[in-house]
């Protein structure tokens, strides 16, 4: 695992999204707008933010 970490943050609204895209996004462990967590950079969640760019903003 690396030290270096990244933050995610929603930044639109999960409405009118798939349902396989919410699941990315809750396992990523956002649920509500504007939310950030802090994650690992590793392949498996570069990975998942590849999955919905376009509901995220990403901050190394």
């Amino acid at each position: 695992m690396s030290d270096k970490t990244i933050k995610i943050t929603l930044v639109k609204s999960l409405i009118g999204s798939t349902e396989k895209q919410r699941r990315v996004a809750r396992a990523l462990g956002l649920t509500k707008k504007d939310q950030t967590v802090e994650h690992h950079d590793t392949p498996i969640i570069k990975g998942m933010i590849n999955a919905i760019p376009h509901l995220l903003k990403v901050a190394e």
